[in-house]
């Protein structure tokens, strides 16, 4: 039988939300696996955790409290796996045992995005594409430390050039960006006068990146490593590339097929015709059969989209007919139709 949550918490079964939170600190800093490495200790954490994600939620203590354990069966209210109550701790003690506290090695860059705009005949191949991509890199003049010529940046006071300072009293404390130096760790008293302090100047880079055949509009690109530099030579970020594909002006397209309207007159409707149409590609040969009806749709076989990766497979080509009635005759047109329309099939 699991342990009465009130119980495992230490509180009474009257407790608010602060005394919840309060006593669920307080135990979840004594127990947990950063601090005490071993089964029990990961064992006893998961059973505070669990504990605390039942009464911290109103409508789970209601249901524990009336009917226990059994009444939460099915709807979520216990379990959850470890990586549940590290996403609960993480939440309420930030990055006191975070994942910034367990990262090792430099910090990485950042990511970075740029966004270009493709045609829809461009999705057929695979291409190549030249970007040019704006960076930050280290300025020359200061090597990067932002400070000018002939003098260095100092170790900051107040965080002794951590880029933190520690707020709090007794066993709970937080670190929180230090206001002195904003971070940095460093206090530049005299700076670089081409980059301003900052240590860094703008550059703009040429990125080849492959756009594949059959791409979706909105498709993200990842190319490796080309993003944000990384501060003391960690890994840069990636750059993502998000590709946005033009409207056509007659096609609609969807997914691996294109959509587009075919207008006709009656006679090429009743009778049938071959037509020539403007595909994706360049002209496409099309036979209307004899009989065709406004709204029937045409298919053309392989003259659609490319699929994903694959410019050797394509979708096909869909014509919704339009029939179009005239809306004058001649004395002679409308004799011959009349004409017609006498005549019995």
């Amino acid at each position: 039988m699991p342990a009465d949550y009130y119980e495992t918490l230490g509180v009474s079964r009257e407790a608010d939300d602060a005394e919840l939170k309060k006593a669920y600190r307080k135990l979840a800093m004594s127990c947990h696996p950063d601090r005490n490495p071993g089964p029990e200790a990961e064992a006893r954490f998961k059973e505070v955790n669990e504990a605390y994600g039942v009464l911290s939620d109103p409508q789970k203590r209601q249901i524990y409290d009336r009917y226990g354990h059994e009444g939460l069966q099915g709807n979520g209210g216990a379990g959850g796996g470890f990586g549940g109550f590290e996403d609960l701790f993480g939440s309420i003690f930030g990055d006191i045992f975070g994942r910034g506290g367990r990262q090792k090695g430099p910090p990485r860059g950042d990511d970075m995005r740029v966004d270009i705009k493709v045609s829809l005949a461009d999705c057929l191949k695979r291409r190549e594409r030249e970007l040019e991509v704006p960076y930050e890199v280290d300025c020359g003049s200061c090597g990067g430390t932002g400070a000018a010529k002939g003098t260095a940046p100092e170790v900051c006071t107040m965080c002794n050039g951590h880029g933190q300072v520690t707020v709090g009293h007794g066993f709970i404390s937080m670190a929180q960006t230090c206001p002195r130096c904003r971070g940095r760790g460093q206090i530049i008293k005299k700076p670089c006068g081409d980059c301003r302090g900052t240590g860094k100047r703008p550059e703009r880079r040429q990125i080849t990146v492959s756009i594949p055949a059959g791409v979706p509009h909105g498709a993200k690109l990842r190319v490796r490593g080309k993003g944000g530099a990384a501060p003391k030579g960690g890994e840069a970020g990636d750059l993502f590339v998000v590709v946005h594909v033009a409207d056509h002006p007659t096609l609609h397209r969807e997914e691996e097929h294109l959509v587009r309207e075919l207008s006709i007159d009656m006679l090429s409707a009743a009778l049938g015709e071959e037509l020539e149409v403007e595909g994706l590609s360049g002209p496409v040969r099309v036979q209307v059969p004899a009989g065709t009806q406004p709204d029937d749709v045409l298919r053309v076989a392989g003259q659609g989209m490319a699929h994903l990766n694959q410019e050797e497979r394509r979708g096909d080509l869909f014509l919704k007919v339009q029939v179009q009635v005239p809306r004058a005759l001649s004395a002679a047109q409308r004799a011959h139709l009349e004409a017609f329309r006498g005549l019995k099939a």
